[in-house]
């Protein structure tokens, strides 16, 4: 198979590092808050030049491209070492697909210019993974529903306008299939958001509290029920390495350790060479199984079980990086605790967000290879 661009995608790759050389920002602030404010201000501006929502069709303010052009857009932010673009291509991508032709009007052009943000409350303290052990409850009540619960590790939950809700709405039906999805208003009267500072002083995550908030019937995402259905697809899109751009951030790491060795920055012997390669190896499987998923996704289809390889190629290459990266350069990342230390245990993390590691092989064997259930390889 031929990955390489064709003659438009060519010309929109030229077209966007033009843009980018010309209105691409110096790095963020080290403040978490000020870090927070720039970054909305960079997504506006990549909005505002048509780079957000570009597989989305025009008429809720995408560019109507193939899901390739997304991926370009990622590499190019990656490699050029540029803030990301805004993670909100699961939450849209739910309201496309699952939201009334009302929901997808009013919320999705104003998700897409990144005016109005969002963020997704899934997690409880006794549901992690386990997203069928939800708890938090929405029980109809005439014309709207009335929630009561918990959510935590909520991210970005302090400056958003909205909260795509999972919460239980049908009693006595199982787990799983008692869910269901509400588009929830933060400045709901009951609804509380309370920052969680992580160890790095950033307040990106944070509780949610719902005590009595009466959100409209209107705003439930989908049917009754099928809240799981609509967690499961937009997680296919939350871990899609491509989808998010951790494969082009990845080859920047690697390419700046292996220049820093090249120019002697950093001592690397034969031990440290050999990590190295093998960390290029694991990226290097990362980059070609994603173009396999991309291409498979030319033809309109949506992601499945699959994206849970994706999942676990990406976790297997960001913590070999990050690994390889904290022991080539020793103690200095310990000592100054720059950017390299904080990328490494963000690495941590990612066996954990988007379903752990344990769940991901779960999904793999049961629904991508066949395997009965208490077979799944852990």
């Amino acid at each position: 198979m031929d990955f390489r661009d064709t003659p438009e995608e060519a010309a929109f790759r030229e077209e966007l590092r033009a843009w980018l050389a010309a209105h691409a920002p110096a790095g963020p602030p080290a403040d978490p808050d000020e870090r927070a404010a720039f970054l909305h201000g960079w997504h506006r501006a990549l909005a505002s030049a048509g780079y957000t929502g570009l597989a989305f069709p025009a008429e809720y303010g995408g560019r109507g491209l193939a899901p390739t052009y997304e991926a370009i857009l990622n590499d190019e932010l990656g490699a050029g070492g540029h803030p990301p673009p805004p993670a909100i291509g699961h939450i849209t991508n739910a309201v496309r697909i699952f939201g009334t032709a009302a929901q997808k009007s009013r919320h999705l052009p104003v998700m897409l210019a990144c005016t109005e943000r969002w963020c997704q409350g899934f997690s409880e303290p006794e549901a992690g993974s386990d997203l069928a052990a939800v708890r938090t409850r929405a029980t109809r009540e005439g014309d709207a529903y009335t929630v009561v619960g918990h959510k935590i590790w909520t991210s970005e939950a302090l400056w958003s306008h909205w909260c795509l809700l999972l919460c239980r709405t049908e009693p006595g039906r199982e787990a799983h299939r008692g869910l269901s999805m509400l588009l929830v208003p933060l400045d709901t009267p009951g609804v509380e958001c309370r920052p969680i500072v992580t160890a790095s002083g950033t307040r990106e995550f944070a509780e949610v509290f719902f005590d009595g908030a009466r959100v409209p019937a209107a705003h439930l995402l989908g049917e009754p029920g099928q809240g799981w259905e609509i967690a499961m697809r937009l997680l296919g899109y939350e871990r899609g390495p491509a989808d998010i751009g951790w494969v082009a951030r990845l080859s920047r790491m690697l390419t700046l350790l292996e220049n820093d060795i090249r120019d002697g920055s950093v001592a690397a012997g034969p031990s440290a060479r050999e990590a190295v390669a093998r960390a290029w190896v694991s990226l290097r499987t990362l980059q070609l199984h994603v173009r396999r998923t991309l291409s498979a996704r030319l033809d309109g289809s949506l992601p499945g079980p699959e994206g849970s390889v994706d999942k676990l190629l990406l976790t297997e290459a960001d913590q070999l990086l990050n690994h390889v990266v904290m022991d080539v350069r020793g103690a200095a990342a310990l000592v100054e605790e720059d950017a390299a230390l904080d990328a490494y245990f963000w690495s941590r993390a990612q066996s954990v967000f988007g379903g752990t590691r344990q769940i991901q092989h779960d999904i793999v064997a049961r629904r991508v290879l066949g395997l009965p259930d208490g077979r799944a390889s852990r």
